[in-house]
């Protein structure tokens, strides 16, 4: 879906400009996104399947949430925006705990240049995951995963990138944190 997203410096700072989504990876302008990845209290990651029909990594278990954060959007009611829209998950701001910001370069086959700063948050899923409806232009499937899936990315085809793994580990270690202050 396009859609209208703020255009920012490589630094992440607002430039003024507003551009459709589909422009933004044409032209390879920053842009922020949020990602969001639950885990349960049983040391487990919810990943969703992207659906076959994505322009970028269609049929991968990737990040549980992730999506554009919209023009004039704040960051935290985009994440609370795409867990709903999503998988059908109403979460609360203080339910979501930020990591940190990342930036991600990658310019893909099809031409598509994701410049992207992503604003990275980790929540509790605190309800069964077979009460989650899934937007299905979206999503295909979610599931339930060993959290250490985060650190061995190589032993499964199709769920989550090698290429990212520092990330994926960075989000295990916040995970792991929280899971063990209970």
């Amino acid at each position: 879906m396009d859609e209208l997203i703020d255009i920012l410096t490589p630094e992440g700072k607002p430039t003024g400009e507003i551009a459709l989504k589909s422009e933004a990876h044409k032209k390879g302008l920053f842009h922020a996104t949020v990602h969001i990845w639950l885990f349960t209290s049983d040391q487990k990651i919810v990943l969703q399947k992207r659906a076959l029909s994505k322009k970028v990594f269609p049929g991968l278990w990737d990040i549980s949430v992730a999506g554009h954060i919209a023009a004039g959007e704040n960051v935290l009611n985009s994440a609370i925006r795409e867990v709903k829209e999503e998988i059908g998950l109403q979460l609360q701001k203080e339910d979501l705990i930020k990591i940190g910001t990342r930036i991600h370069q990658v310019s893909h086959a099809n031409g598509i240049q994701d410049n992207e700063h992503h604003h990275v948050f980790i929540a509790e899923l605190k309800t069964s995951i077979e009460g989650l409806i899934i937007q299905e232009e979206e999503v295909a499937a979610i599931k339930l995963f060993d959290l250490d899936i985060l650190k061995n990315t190589k032993k499964h085809k199709n769920v989550l990138l090698s290429r990212f793994h520092d990330y994926y580990v960075s989000v295990y270690n916040q995970i792991y944190q929280k899971v063990k202050e209970k």
